[in-house]
């Protein structure tokens, strides 16, 4: 394996540059906006669960080292909109791209080696090994992994003190190093939270897709998870996540993309947003006097329980 096939096996530098993310101020305010230098790319992205169109997106545009929100009502369609773009489930119309790279049936494996990876909604750290061992098993091109030199310890045993090296500097990072032999069932939903976007920058990605990463976060731990987004997109990473808090999505992000009914209703800066009549008609329905920040746990938990019902229909 060459320097930059490790380096990037490692977790290593993939050529990113730090930066404060990008000028966005030029960019209208309108479903489908057209982005100076979009990182992700979409075009007519429709999925159908039987009678229901989940997703119905006619273009969209990611903006490259900047922190996008996808915000939207309960069973608008983020998740699946998530899963389709990173090949967890399987569009029934549609192109998009990443980096330039047609993405439309690639498998989720080959999706995260391109430098894109995402966490879940319902943490996905495997509780009977501990957190180190999760960790290690975030890299990929592990020589260990092979049938013909799985045997031969000598042929991978300074790859895995590699990754090990790597995975300690992560887990250091994020404040998680006093935890390193401890079970992955053990930690706090906030730390499990932690640990898979560790995890996710084992393979160095360009991009990071969080799906609700204050979901079941203990408050004490959300400041923490906010400085960890924010320094993604201070190291030159783009960041698209889904969020309910509307003060996180207000405190963090550069661009604001609104869905309702599986469609792009709005987009724009947080402000321009927030204050867009369509969202809130979309959003808040009747409730036009509440904080978006302030919307019942009992409807997201609903929302969370009808979207994975969805994908399994899709599956079955």
């Amino acid at each position: 394996m060459d320097a930059d096939a490790m380096d990037k096996t490692l977790g290593g530098s993939t050529g990113l540059t730090a930066t404060a993310g990008p000028d966005l101020s030029a960019v209208p305010a309108e479903p489908g906006a057209s982005k100076p230098d979009a990182i992700v790319v979409g075009d007519g992205i429709t999925r159908r669960f039987g009678g229901l169109t989940a997703v119905d997106v006619a273009h969209i545009e990611i903006p490259r080292g900047a922190i996008t929100a996808l915000i939207g009502p309960n069973g608008a369609g983020k998740t699946t909109l998530f899963n389709l773009l990173t090949g967890f489930d399987v569009a029934d119309a549609g192109t998009w791209s990443f980096n330039g790279q047609p993405l439309q049936k690639v498998a989720a494996y080959k999706v995260a080696r391109r430098g894109m990876v995402r966490t879940f909604q319902l943490t996905k750290v495997l509780s009977k090994l501990t957190v180190i061992e999760n960790m290690r098993l975030g890299a990929t091109g592990q020589r260990g992994e092979r049938f013909w030199s799985a045997p031969f310890r000598a042929l991978w045993s300074a790859q895995e003190d590699e990754i090990t090296a790597r995975a300690d500097e992560l887990l250091a990072r994020f404040k998680l190093d006093a935890k390193r032999e401890d079970f992955a069932g053990s930690l706090s939903g906030g730390q499990r939270k932690l640990l898979e976007m560790a995890r996710a920058l084992m393979v160095d990605p360009e991009l990071i897709m969080l799906d609700e990463p204050m979901a079941g976060v203990n408050p004490a731990l959300k400041q923490s998870l906010l400085g960890h987004v924010k320094s993604l997109r201070d190291e030159g990473r783009t960041v698209l996540f889904v969020e309910h808090d509307m003060d996180m999505v207000r405190d963090i992000s550069d661009w604001v993309i609104v869905m309702a009914q599986g469609s792009i209703v709005s987009e724009g800066t947080p402000d321009a947003v927030m204050s867009d009549p369509r969202v809130i008609d979309a959003y808040l329905g009747a409730h036009h006097d509440a904080d978006l920040s302030e919307l019942d746990e009992a409807a997201l938990e609903a929302a969370v329980e009808a979207e994975i019902e969805a994908i399994e229909a899709g599956e079955n």
